[in-house]
Formats: structure tokens, C-alpha cells, sequence
């Protein structure tokens, strides 16, 4: 984050506060397997600094492991209920965002954009399998420890799709710090960006709460969410017509060249990859 707060400086000191703020949040977490509904009530107020039973980490653990990887800093494996998938979200959403700016590029042939279009599907793909196998895992670590109440409420964001919100706010956060550090950039992109960037840090705050909210929420048995199967059927060459309506196309042919389902992925430790493209 050292970068990040870097970028404030002579900005009125709101944003270095904003930045130490969006680490100060602790939580509380549980669930059960996927086959059972989990989500709930998000709450405004600042939840209570604490670390949660399990899955055992809290937003701002995350937060913290965005920031360093973007900074340079190697993900650090950690035996924690599907910690594995939060880093492997964040190296694809890293890898999409470079491949998105580059597919924007107008002075490179056809055949790189489309190369750059390849390689964005081929990430989010697996950036959704990751999100997916996060759910799974952190439902399963929990099955059995926590009854829902029978009158808990249903979440519609899963742990993992709120931690995929993280990982691109935290994109965006790095990368509108660069902005404000431009030296060929006017006075007033700089402070535009600046502007930008509290905003950026304030929504990861506020999304860091809600996180733990959901989480406090899942061990208290006051929350249930489910596992939500994305389905990108235009990488699926036996679901996109434009792909099993060629001659060519192999019959009920699957996800292939790179791309994973759910349903296909390894077990083992993925490579590492370049981080991320998205919603931007």
C-alpha cells in the first residue's frame, strides 16, 4: 500500500486517512456446504475488529494481500479455507486489467487484438472459476459448525463475489495512484485523479465492512448464501452457436484451449499468471 500513500501526499491528508482506514476492519465468518442457501442483512456501522473463527481472515487481511501483490510483493501460500482461489482471483483480475488496456491499443495489427481478446476470455474464465471454488471451499471448511436459524435471510453476493469486488477495487486504487504521480500529466488530471482515488478507497471501505458483515453474519447462523454458477456459455464450444454450428466444431466438445469450468478445474496449485481485466 506503501505506493498508495505515497500518492497522497499534499492532497489534505483525507486520503492518507482513508487509506489507514479501509485496513481497519475485522469480522466474523461462517456458512454451510452449498447444497444449503447462506447470505443476509449487510450492516452500515463499522463492524468490531476481531478475527473471525473461519474461515480465518477478515477484509482487511485480503485487502492487505491485494495491495502487496501489486506492489511486488509474492503471494505468501497460506493454509487457510480457500485462500488459494483468493490469490489465484487476484492474479486474473491483474492479468485482465493489462490485457484490457492493451486490447484499447489502435496502433497494433487486428491479429493482437484478437490475441488480446483471447487471453480476456481465457481470465475470466478463470477468474470466475476461482470466485466459485472460493464459495465452495469456504462452505465447505464451515459445513456442520453452524445451523441457520430458521429464519435467516439470504444472501445475494457470495463471500467470493464480494472478494472479487475487492481485488478490482484494489486495481483501481493502484492504478489511479499511478495517475496522480504522473509527471507528464497537467495539474488538473493530477487532482482529478486524486479526487478519483478517495473516492476508490472510500468504496473499498465500504465494501470491506460489508464483507465482514456478511461474514459475522454467516457464523452467527443470521445469514445463509449459496454458491451462484456463473456459465459463460461463449467459452463453451457444445453451448455457443457460433461455435458448434460450424462444421469444424468437435460434437459436445467442452471448455478447452486454457479456458476452465468449474466442473474442470485442477486440483492442484494453478501457475502463477499475470494479474487481471473486468468491470473498469
Amino acid at each position: 500500500m506503501k505506493q498508495h500513500q505515497q500518492a497522497t501526499s499534499g492532497h489534505d491528508g483525507r486520503l492518507q486517512g482513508s487509506l489507514k482506514a479501509s485496513r481497519q476492519h475485522g469480522g466474523q465468518y461462517d456458512g454451510q456446504r452449498s447444497s444449503q442457501p447462506h447470505g443476509g442483512p449487510l450492516h452500515a456501522e463499522d463492524p468490531p475488529s476481531v478475527r473471525p473463527p473461519a474461515p480465518g481472515y477478515s477484509a482487511a487481511d485480503i485487502i492487505a494481500a491485494h495491495d502487496a501483490y501489486l506492489d511486488g510483493a509474492p503471494l505468501a501460500p497460506r493454509e487457510l479455507a480457500g485462500w488459494r482461489w483468493i490469490e489465484e482471483n487476484h492474479r486474473c483480475n491483474t492479468a485482465l486489467w493489462r490485457e484490457e488496456d492493451k486490447a484499447r491499443r489502435t496502433d497494433v495489427p487486428d491479429a493482437e487484438i484478437v490475441r488480446c481478446k483471447r487471453s480476456i476470455d481465457r481470465f475470466n474464465q478463470q477468474r470466475n472459476d476461482a470466485v466459485e471454488a472460493l464459495d465452495e471451499c469456504v462452505l465447505g471448511a464451515l459445513a456442520g459448525t453452524v445451523k441457520p436459524h430458521p429464519d435467516a435471510q439470504q444472501s445475494s453476493e457470495t463471500v467470493g463475489a464480494i472478494i472479487d469486488r475487492l481485488s478490482i477495487l484494489s486495481l483501481k486504487i493502484f492504478h489511479m495512484g499511478l495517475q496522480t504521480r504522473r509527471a507528464d500529466a497537467s495539474t488538473e488530471h493530477v487532482a482529478s485523479c486524486c479526487a478519483k482515488l478517495d473516492v476508490l478507497v472510500r468504496q473499498r471501505r465500504d465494501l470491506a465492512a460489508c464483507l465482514d458483515r456478511l461474514l459475522e453474519g454467516l457464523a452467527s447462523g443470521r445469514v445463509i448464501f449459496r454458491t451462484y454458477r456463473q456459465y459463460k456459455m461463449y467459452n463453451d464450444p457444445a453451448l455457443n452457436p457460433e461455435l458448434y454450428g460450424r462444421k469444424d466444431a468437435p460434437v459436445g466438445a467442452s471448455a478447452r484451449d486454457g479456458e476452465r469450468t468449474s466442473a474442470s478445474m485442477p486440483s492442484s496449485r494453478p501457475a502463477t499468471v499475470v494479474p487481471h481485466g473486468l468491470s473498469r
